[in-house]
């Protein structure tokens, strides 16, 4: 048996549709049967290129359905799969192909010419695959071969604890570190976000997420996989596209700036959605804000959890009961947390700021060639210390305030971003808010606050100063602030903290 491959795809109506990918005046439909041919083309295709069961398969393509059949056909040769950003450049790729000795890795058909001589100097396989739009787009070799391959395939034998992914971290500090995923984790999370969030055979769930990423990739795909759900397939996010779609679909996951997007369309409102059961964000803190004045003008209250490239999805909001805005929820069932002091490990009480730990059969089992890594970032007991910093509410409700890399310490006090920008986000035209620490000659650190206006309004720093002097310590107060255009972010929609730090390192010093 192959743990994961199986368990996506048992019991499923073979005739029922997968996906629908829409295209200029038309759909391409795929039905699970069509969905368990083309995975046993591609893996036979795969085989083809020498690919055996362990083997790292290493793949930076642009979204589409036949990206998704290559991720589970790697699964049913018993590879290791390997998504990488899009964005990546040559010189990063270099990093991750070496790092996981990769046997095989598929780019896109116009990107070949630039990885040609990598390849080659690393002895490693190149192909391609594209995205097929019509019959004359060129969808790449491995999308040649598989049309012609055999549809049979004996998926190959793989057990809970076998690797079924490795899934590279963004490396705000430092080189990325290859999160191993096994076939366990990975089922284990899909089965139990089906049941917490009701997914069944009738959902349909609007795709518009990245597939490099544990998101896109684990969450949305696989948890539609083990429901036997469809989804409405989107290259991305496109506000238009969205607002198209959304009467026709029971579901969307997103990032919070899906949300602020839609809310920023006045056809966004009630009648749009009245078909859509469940709302999911992730990958990002979403504003208490977006959460309320997206309940106003649709009626839906966002479900926000919380994951990571490591462990996939460790708590989330309920969907029957209270969704608090500004947390991301209750452990999943089968999945313990708690929150210790990152120093010693001992235990916090309820409402204290501590650093989040969890353990469950969701967590990874280590970093890639890694060990002493991996060691530092476990206890002994088992708990994997995540570096989020979080407290727990009386209700048992987990609010993140932020990473511990992104703690300031300023003449020895401790200071959470988080709480500094709750409170720049109150102030008049503020858009959002991003709290740094930069070096200080005197505190060793101190908070710069950088801003971004709402449209058509200009923001006074001496006046925002002014507004919150009496509202938080003298030692949390922002030395400066600076507004920007916008807070440089990652493809999932998180803000790049590292480099805002890098830019405005030398601002208290000079």
């Amino acid at each position: 048996m192959n743990v994961l491959f199986d368990g996506l795809l048992k019991n499923k109506e073979l005739d029922a549709k997968f996906a629908e990918i829409p295209s200029a005046g038309s759909s391409r439909i795929f039905t699970y049967q069509d969905l368990i041919d083309a995975t046993g083309r591609f893996a036979n295709a795969l085989i083809d290129t020498g690919v055996q069961p362990g083997d790292r398969v290493a793949v930076q393509v642009e979204k589409s359905i036949e990206a998704i059949i290559l991720y589970l056909a790697a699964v049913r040769i018993g590879a290791i799969f390997l998504p990488l950003n899009t964005a990546y450049t040559v010189s990063e790729i270099e990093y991750f192909l070496e790092n996981a000795s990769a046997k095989l890795f598929v780019c896109a058909p116009e990107r070949k010419d630039e990885y040609n001589s990598l390849c080659k100097r690393l002895g490693i396989k190149l192909t391609t695959l594209g995205v097929r739009e019509n019959s004359n787009t060129d969808a790449g070799e491995l999308f040649a071969s598989a049309q012609h391959a055999d549809k049979e395939f004996d998926t190959v034998s793989r057990s809970e604890e076998d690797l079924a992914a490795i899934l590279y971290t963004s490396g705000t500090t430092g080189r990325s570190k290859g999160a191993m995923l096994s076939h366990g984790n990975l089922l284990s999370n899909a089965l139990v976000l089906k049941d917490y969030w009701h997914f069944s055979s009738s959902d349909i769930l609007l795709h518009a997420l990245p597939i490099f990423h544990t998101h896109g990739l684990f969450v949305a795909t696989n948890t539609t996989l083990v429901a036997g759900s469809s989804l409405l397939f989107l290259p991305g996010f496109d506000a238009d596209s969205i607002i198209e779609h959304l009467p026709s679909v029971s579901s969307m996951m997103g990032v919070p700036t899906f949300y602020t997007r839609l809310l920023d369309d006045p056809r966004l409102n009630q009648d749009l959605v009245k078909n859509v059961r469940l709302f999911v964000s992730g990958s990002a803190p979403l504003l208490a804000e977006t959460h309320v004045e997206f309940e106003k003008r649709t009626g839906h209250r966002i479900l926000e959890r919380y994951g990571m490239t490591e462990t996939n999805m460790n708590t989330s909001n309920p969907y029957d009961g209270e969704r608090k805005a500004g947390t991301v929820g209750l452990p999943l069932p089968g999945v313990e947390m708690r929150v210790a002091d990152a120093e010693n490990g001992s235990l916090l009480t309820d409402g204290e700021v501590g650093v989040v730990e969890v353990r469950g059969p969701n967590v990874f089992s280590g970093y890639w060639k890694m060990p002493e890594k991996t060691k530092e970032e476990f206890r002994e007991d088992g708990f994997f210390i995540t570096g989020d910093l979080g407290n727990v509410d009386e209700d048992g409700y987990l609010k993140i305030v932020g990473r511990a890399k992104d703690l300031i310490i300023s003449g020895g006090y401790n200071i959470y971003p988080k709480e500094v920008e709750l409170l720049l986000d109150e102030q008049e035209g503020v858009l959002e808010s991003a709290v740094i620490g930069v070096p200080h000659p005197d505190f060793g650190e101190g908070v710069v606050g950088i801003l971004v206006a709402k449209p058509d309004y200009s923001l006074d720093e001496n006046k925002i100063l002014s507004n919150i002097r009496d509202k938080i310590a003298r030692f949390k107060q922002p030395k400066r602030l600076i507004v920007i255009e916008q807070l440089p972010r990652n493809t999932m929609g998180k803000v790049q903290k590292n480099v805002l730090r890098d830019q405005y390192r030398n601002l208290l010093t000079n």
